[in-house]
């Protein structure tokens, strides 16, 4: 297996992620078997107890690990899926550690960051290859060159690069080139400064992709490749896209990245055909028809809060030649009276995405209900599909004071409990149910119709779940319960009767969502929506 480690540079927020996943795009559009992994340099165990205002979105995938929300870029870009050995944090490798160190497989010896914590980073890497079903294995490191907290990582690649020698592994640098004003011109200096603190540690980049908001000259390049001792056609012009992120690979093929990496790591493969890629991306950026989709949430003023949501729109929408014009809706705002109506009114549809805690919950309960009232198209997830229920049981069967005991422990009809198995747990950290389980779907409902399949596997994140107590007198309002566990003990999919499309779930449907094939039920709340309009 050959591998490419991706650093960054200057600033964060580079898009070293985007990077990877682009690069990932193109080398498997060149016949390439590709795997990626995330080096998260934090001392967290994973994001999972993290807060969305510091983090973001906390990604699931089918192992039921929570990971950084760069992994979903990996399999959204990719055919790749992933799973918990493709995200590494430092917590992870000190945890392992130390594990060893208190049952006493060291012997005795002094136990350091060189060799136990690098040797323990590297093996991580070398598993990505020990299965024999990856050509080359696309490796980000986390956190900006220079991070103490970052040193062990960029160390252990040192020693990876020295032992498996030239041809088999290389590295990629991310790196601002900002325009200065005053000045009139673009600055290498940040660059030249960023490769230098990588080659205090022994690392040489093979190839310099350049963020800029203008195009590099030639005289700016001949500039970074000089002075960072990068040839000149490996210094890689990365202008801001100016739509949209699935343009980026397209970018890096006309500069050549992919073509590189494959000369660095002796690769013989044809050129990228990226024909059906840039057919999608015309769809995303110039589509036919446009509509507006309200996203219902309390984190709604963080951009990477519903990361997965909104690119999973942009999916669907792309498989509908539609364009999506986001309503974010600030789920407070809706609790006031009037609210839904004054922010809701004219959407063609309605998303109340996964949360926790009671923060908007009534709000959400509200958009629900103004969804149900005037049959606009509904799409519920996680929570989503939790505040469906209770909205229903309170306004459509009369159980006044309907709740989830995650809001009102003492709420006379609890509709949603919770989970029998999350009662005497204590510990938060990857304690809840998580990842991918089957789910058997009712025939003849729309979940069947929009999965074309009765037996369907999604990833999941929850404590709470459907009472079943309640089933009979929902159901005789008119709530189906369209998929459930193959046991039929829990509820994940439910639908209401008398509505044109209104659909919830209990799991996540947009962490398996790719540009290449939209998730069925984000195609089916579009088409939805765009009959909705019509």
């Amino acid at each position: 297996m050959k591998t490419v480690f991706v650093t960054g540079g200057v600033v964060s927020s580079l898009g070293k992620g985007l990077a990877a996943a682009s690069l990932g795009t193109l080398l498997e559009s060149r016949g390439l078997r590709v795997t990626m992994q995330k080096l998260d340099p934090y001392l967290n165990v994973d994001p999972g107890t993290m807060s969305p205002y510091q983090h973001g979105e906390v990604y699931v995938l089918n192992d039921g690990a929570e990971t950084d929300l760069d992994l979903g870029h990996y399999e959204r870009f990719t055919g790749c899926i992933l799973g918990r050995r493709n995200n590494l944090t430092s917590g992870q490798v000190y945890e392992t550690v130390l594990a060893r160190e208190r049952r006493g497989d060291y012997l005795g010896k002094t136990v350091q960051v060189i060799p136990h914590v690098t040797d323990e980073i590297k093996s991580r890497i070398h598993e990505l290859g020990a299965g024999g079903d990856a050509d080359v294995a696309i490796i980000e490191i986390g956190g900006t060159t220079g991070d103490i907290e970052g040193l062990p990582f960029l160390e252990a690649i040192r020693q990876y690069l020295l032992e498996v020698g030239e041809g088999n592994a290389m590295l990629i640098h991310v790196t601002l080139v900002p325009f200065i004003k005053a000045a009139g011109e673009l600055k290498t200096k940040p660059s030249q400064q960023s490769v230098a603190k990588l080659r205090e540690i022994g690392l040489q980049p093979k190839a310099l992709v350049a963020r800029t908001e203008y195009p590099l000259d030639d005289e700016v390049r001949e500039k970074l490749s000089m002075f960072c001792n990068v040839p000149k056609r490996a210094v890689i012009e990365a202008l801001d896209v100016p739509n949209s992120i699935y343009e980026f690979p397209l970018m890096l093929q006309t500069e050549g990245l992919d073509t590189v990496v494959c000369e660095q790591l002796r690769l013989d493969t044809p050129p990228a055909q990226m024909a059906d890629w840039a057919k999608f991306v015309g769809r995303v950026v110039r589509p036919r028809k446009r509509l507006s989709i309200a996203v219902v949430g309390k984190y709604i003023e963080l951009q990477d809060a519903y990361k997965s949501i909104y690119e999973s729109l942009t999916h669907a929408g792309a498989a509908h030649d539609c364009g999506i014009d986001l309503v974010l809706v600030d789920a407070e705002e809706l609790e006031v009276e009037g609210g839904a109506e004054r922010c809701l009114r004219g959407v063609a549809g309605i998303l109340v995405p996964g949360g926790f805690g009671d923060r908007g919950v009534e709000g959400k309960i509200a958009a629900v209900g103004y969804a149900r009232r005037m049959g606009i198209p509904y799409l519920g997830i996680c929570l989503g599909m939790q505040v469906a229920v209770v909205e229903f049981a309170r306004n459509a069967c009369g159980l006044d004071h309907a709740d989830s005991t995650e809001f009102d422990p003492e709420t006379p009809h609890p509709v949603i409990y919770l989970m029998e198995e999350q009662k005497d747990v204590t510990e938060k950290g990857a304690t809840m149910r998580l990842g991918s389980y089957p789910c058997v779907l009712r025939k003849n409902t729309i979940a069947h119709q929009v999965y074309g399949a009765l037996e369907i596997s999604e990833r999941h994140r929850h404590r709470y779940e459907f009472n079943m107590k309640y089933r009979a007198q929902l159901e005789e309002k008119g709530m189906v319960l369209s998929g459930t566990s193959p046991d039929g003990a829990l509820v994940e999919m439910v639908e209401l009767s008398n509505h044109p499309w209104f659909v919830a779930c209990q799991f996540h449907p947009e962490f398996r969502s790719k540009l290449r094939a939209p998730h069925p039920l984000f195609r089916g709340f579009v088409g939805a929506s765009l009959s909705h309009v019509c």
